[in-house]
C-alpha cells in the first residue's frame, strides 16, 4: 500500500479508504490508486484481510448437485448472484452440498464464509436448522412452508402456470396435461417448485372449468420421452401440454414426434421454466415460460449482502416467468 501511494502521489490512508469503501475518493484520485496499483501488480491479501476483520467477504451458494442436475437455467442463477456479489465487493463461491444440511455443517465450521445463499429449497429444508443453529447469515432462493423471519424471493409460481393456462385456453385449448416432478422421488417428495406447480395447476385448471391431469416425470429427456408415450396411451384426448422441467420437455417433443404427432398441429407443447438456449434446442422451438433466474440470483444475493452490512432488509419478492412464444402452441384442429 505504500509503494501505491507513493506512486499515486497520495497518502497510505487514501489508499486504505478506497480499497475498503471507508470514505469517497474522488474520480481523479481514484484512477490514478488503480492505475498505480495495476502497474505495481498490486492486490489485496485476502486472507490477511479476514484475519484482521474476522470477514472473508466470501459468500456461498449452497446448491445439492447430487440431487438435482445442472442446466442452463441454474446457471443463470449462479451467474447473476456472482454478478451482483462482486458489485458489492464480495466473491461468491458454489458449494455443491446435499440437501441434508450434513455436509453443510462441517463447511460451516471451518468459518470460510460470511454467508450462504440456499438453493433448490425443500418445503421443510434441514439447511436452514443448520444456518440457525450456526447463527450464519442466509437469504432463500425458494421457500420452506413457514417463512416468518427468513430473507427470501422466489418464483411466483401461482402467476406463472396462471398465465401459462390462460395463454392455451384463449388458443381454445379445453384439454390439458401438466407433466411435472416425481414427487415420489424420495429427494423430491417436499421439493417447493415441484409441489408449488402442481398445486398451482390444479387451482386453475378447477377454475376454468377443466379436468386435473397431472403426470409424474423424473428430470431426464429419456424421462420426457417415456411421460409423452403415456400421455398418450392414457389421454389421447389432449391437446395441449405444459411440462415442468427443461430437460423432460426436450424429450416429450421427441417423443410425440416419434409416436406420429404433429407439433403444434396436432397437440400444443409448452415449457415451464426454461431459457432460450434450450427452448431452442427443440424442433420446433419450444414455446416456454422463461426462468426468472437472473433477477432471482441478483435478488437473493443482494438480500444476503444486505444482512451482512446492516442495512435494511429487502421485502421477499416472488417474481413470475414471462411467457416467450416459439412455435410449439397453436389452436386445437377444429377450432
Amino acid at each position: 500500500m505504500k509503494d501505491v501511494a507513493q506512486r499515486a502521489g497520495v497518502s497510505i490512508a487514501t489508499v486504505s479508504f478506497l480499497l475498503n469503501n471507508t470514505k469517497p475518493v474522488t474520480a481523479a484520485t481514484r484512477a490514478r490508486v488503480e492505475q498505480a496499483m495495476a502497474e505495481l501488480g498490486y492486490s489485496r491479501n485476502m486472507v490477511a484481510r479476514a484475519l484482521a476483520s474476522r470477514r472473508t467477504h466470501i459468500i456461498a451458494m449452497a446448491y445439492p448437485a447430487l440431487e438435482h442436475r445442472f442446466g442452463m437455467s441454474t446457471a443463470e442463477f449462479f451467474t447473476s448472484a456472482a454478478e451482483a456479489a462482486r458489485k458489492e465487493d464480495y466473491h461468491l463461491v458454489l458449494w455443491p452440498v446435499g440437501n441434508d444440511g450434513v455436509e453443510l455443517r462441517e463447511l460451516l465450521g471451518q468459518g470460510l464464509v460470511d454467508g450462504v445463499v440456499l438453493m433448490e429449497v425443500q418445503l421443510d429444508d434441514p439447511r436452514v436448522d443448520v444456518l440457525q443453529q450456526a447463527g450464519t447469515p442466509f437469504a432463500l432462493i425458494g421457500r420452506t412452508t413457514e417463512l416468518e423471519g427468513l430473507s427470501h424471493v422466489d418464483i411466483d409460481f401461482d402467476t406463472t402456470v396462471e398465465d401459462a393456462v390462460k395463454y392455451l385456453y384463449d388458443y381454445g385449448h379445453r384439454e390439458l396435461a401438466l407433466i411435472s416432478g416425481d414427487l415420489d422421488d424420495p429427494r423430491f417428495h417436499a421439493y417447493g417448485p415441484w409441489v408449488r406447480t402442481e398445486d398451482a395447476y390444479r387451482r386453475v385448471a378447477a377454475s376454468y372449468g377443466m379436468s386435473v391431469v397431472i403426470l409424474p416425470c423424473s428430470d431426464t429427456t429419456q424421462a420426457g420421452k417415456a411421460a409423452a408415450e403415456r400421455l398418450l396411451a392414457e389421454h389421447p384426448e389432449t391437446t395441449a401440454i405444459l411440462v415442468l422441467n427443461e430437460y423432460a420437455a426436450l424429450g416429450v417433443v421427441s417423443g410425440l414426434k416419434r409416436g406420429g404427432l404433429d407439433i403444434p398441429g396436432d397437440v400444443s407443447v409448452l415449457a415451464l421454466l426454461m431459457v432460450p438456449e434450450n427452448a431452442a434446442m427443440a424442433d420446433p422451438e419450444l414455446t416456454m415460460m422463461r426462468t426468472p433466474g437472473p433477477e432471482l440470483g441478483q435478488l437473493g444475493t443482494e438480500s444476503l449482502i444486505r444482512e451482512l452490512e446492516g442495512d435494511d432488509p429487502l421485502p421477499p419478492q416472488l417474481v413470475a416467468a414471462k411467457l416467450l412464444p416459439g412455435a410449439t402452441v397453436a389452436a386445437p384442429r377444429g377450432t
